[in-house]
């Protein structure tokens, strides 16, 4: 007797079969080709008509800065996330796969950049000869640069470890780094400052790579039970996260353009109007979040806060296109 097999329908092929999430990673890269262009084109925006003179290639440096920045907050927020995931009952073992590493990749190229502008005086290097490695010992700025390039080479080697706490060191080398390194010593109190900006990155960092962790976690997750809870969780400690940032950024802000120059100084400054866009987006995006709780406590179904968090990442993402724009600026002048 000839058993007759059924017949195999063969796949689709050609344009009509498309992988999914081939179309979302299309929209990521086309949003990070335009987030480039803020860095690139914010420092001559900013300083037009206000008679200040930009830094030589400050279009190139806030690049830098923007990537190292988003290096920083990838893996600071897998961290956090997956440190709350565990505290979830009954949460999958499931995770999303890791992008720590490539973080690490791109914080280093974009630290070597910045370590090669410091090692010519601060000026774009047109060729190997003109970058003197041997000088960044010899100044403050320069060992700081090293460090960085060095903390996020052992950043890549610890983010292939499942130990957390090797991955947590190296990324706190970079967040002290960039602190000291805003705040040089012939500042007026510097060590308030650097301990400012401490807090104020490493809540932005824990914030922004967090929400980023979040909503990847909850696409690997389909229990909605489970995905509520981490989002709770989230939700709670990003309202400490923004409390903190705000504060932070106030107090700089003050420490920088004093309170009864600041208002002219948002709008006939660079670094003013730069920080009033900034302002302007947090502003935005602590609305997004608002209204991410509200539905997650009201909801019939909580997971739809997913939608306004989805806009939220992005202008996350945006402020910190600004705020490497911001580094790159000349800094205001204290008129008292």
């Amino acid at each position: 007797m000839t058993l007759i097999r059924p017949t195999e329908v063969p796949e689709a092929s050609g344009p009509e079969r498309r992988r999914p999430g081939t179309g979302r990673a299309v929209g990521v890269l086309v949003l990070v080709a335009l987030g480039a262009l803020i860095p690139l084109l914010g420092p001559s925006t900013a300083l037009h008509g206000t008679g200040e003179a930009a830094a030589p290639g400050a279009g190139g440096i806030a690049l830098l800065r923007t990537v190292l920045f988003a290096a920083l907050c990838v893996p600071v927020g897998e961290l956090f996330i997956d440190h709350l995931a565990g505290r979830v009952p009954g949460a999958p073992s499931d995770r999303p796969r890791r992008w720590a590493p490539y973080a690490a990749a791109a914080g280093f190229v974009a630290a070597l950049g910045l370590a090669s502008v410091v090692a010519t005086g601060n000026l774009v290097p047109h060729g190997l000869a003109e970058i003197d490695v041997g000088g960044l010992y010899r100044s403050r700025d320069g060992r700081l640069a090293l460090l960085e390039v060095n903390a996020f080479a052992v950043a890549g080697l610890c983010a292939l470890s499942r130990r957390p706490v090797t991955r947590v060191w190296p990324l706190a080398a970079v967040v002290v780094s960039e602190a000291l390194r805003a705040h040089p010593p012939t500042e007026h109190s510097p060590l308030t400052g650097s301990a400012l900006t401490l807090v104020h990155l490493t809540c932005a960092a824990l914030w922004t790579g967090g929400l980023l962790r979040v909503l990847r976690t909850l696409g690997q997750w389909p229990t909605c039970a489970a995905g509520t809870a981490l989002l709770g969780l989230y939700a709670r400690v990003a309202t400490v996260l923004l409390a903190a940032i705000t504060a932070s950024g106030i107090w700089s802000s003050l420490r920088r353009m004093p309170a009864d120059t600041i208002l002219d100084q948002l709008t006939t400054t660079a670094y003013g109007r730069t920080l009033l866009a900034k302002v302007l987006l947090v502003a935005a995006v602590a609305l997004l979040a608002l209204s991410a709780r509200t539905r997650l406590r009201r909801a019939a179904d909580p997971l739809t806060a997913c939608s306004p968090a989805r806009v939220e990442v992005v202008a996350l993402g945006v402020v910190v296109a600004v705020s490497g724009v911001l580094t790159a600026l000349p800094l205001p002048i204290r008129w008292r």
